[in-house]
C-alpha cells in the first residue's frame, strides 16, 4: 500500500511539474510577443499556404493577447494534469497527436486571410481524450474521471460550433477529434485472458 501511494504521489508531482512548466512557457512567450510588438504571432497558421504547415506546432504555444492566454490557462492546467497522471510518455504522445490534428484541420478549412493560434485546440483535444479514454481502455476509474470532466468542462463542447467569427471552431473541432483518435491510437494493451486450459 505504501509503495502504491508513493508511486501515485510521484506521478502527481511529475504531472503537476510538467503542466506548471508548460503554462509558464506560454506566459513567457506571450510576454516576449507583447514586448516585441506581437512579432511571434506571425507563427500562427494561415490557411492553405504550404509554408504555414511548419507553424502548426509553434501556433499551439502562442496567443493573441493576455486575455486569450488567460482563458486557456486553467482548463489546460486541469485537463493536462489529469491526462498526465497516466504517464508522461503517453501524455506527450496525446499532445502531439492533438496538435497535429488541430493544425492540419485548421490549415485547409480556416477562412482566408486569418491567422489561427492558441492552446485551445490542445484543451479540446485533452477534453476529448479524457472523455473516451476510460471506455477505450476499459478502465472503470478512468470512466468515472471522464464523467467528472464532462460535468465540469462539458459546456466547452459548444466551442466546436461556428458561433463566433473571432474564434477558431475548426481548431476546437479538429483538436477534439484528435484527442479521441489519440485515445484509440495510444490505448493501453489489455492483459491476456486465462485460456482455462491446464497443461501437464
Amino acid at each position: 500500500m505504501t509503495g502504491t501511494r508513493t508511486g501515485a504521489t510521484a506521478r502527481a508531482v511529475t504531472a503537476g511539474g510538467v503542466m506548471l512548466a508548460w503554462v509558464a512557457l506560454l506566459w513567457l512567450l506571450e510576454g516576449i510577443d507583447t514586448a516585441t510588438g506581437n512579432s511571434l504571432d506571425t507563427h500562427g497558421v494561415s490557411p492553405r499556404e504550404p509554408s504555414e504547415l511548419a507553424d502548426i506546432v509553434p501556433a499551439a504555444f502562442l496567443h493573441s493577447g493576455w486575455e486569450h492566454l488567460a482563458s486557456n490557462t486553467v482548463p489546460l492546467l486541469v485537463l493536462g494534469f489529469i491526462a498526465a497522471l497516466g504517464g508522461i510518455r503517453r501524455f506527450a504522445g496525446v499532445v502531439l497527436v492533438v496538435i497535429a490534428a488541430s493544425g492540419l484541420g485548421v490549415w485547409p478549412t480556416a477562412p482566408p486571410h486569418t491567422v489561427t493560434l492558441g492552446a485551445s485546440g490542445v484543451v479540446f483535444g485533452l477534453l476529448g481524450y479524457l472523455l473516451v479514454r476510460g471506455f477505450v481502455d476499459r478502465r472503470p476509474w478512468d470512466v468515472v474521471i471522464g464523467l467528472g470532466v464532462a460535468v465540469v468542462y462539458g459546456s466547452l463542447l459548444w466551442g466546436v460550433l461556428p458561433t463566433d467569427s473571432g474564434v477558431s471552431w475548426q481548431g476546437h473541432l479538429f483538436g477534439l477529434l484528435g484527442g479521441v483518435a489519440a485515445a484509440f491510437l495510444l490505448r493501453r494493451p489489455r492483459a491476456p485472458r486465462d485460456s482455462g486450459y491446464v497443461t501437464v
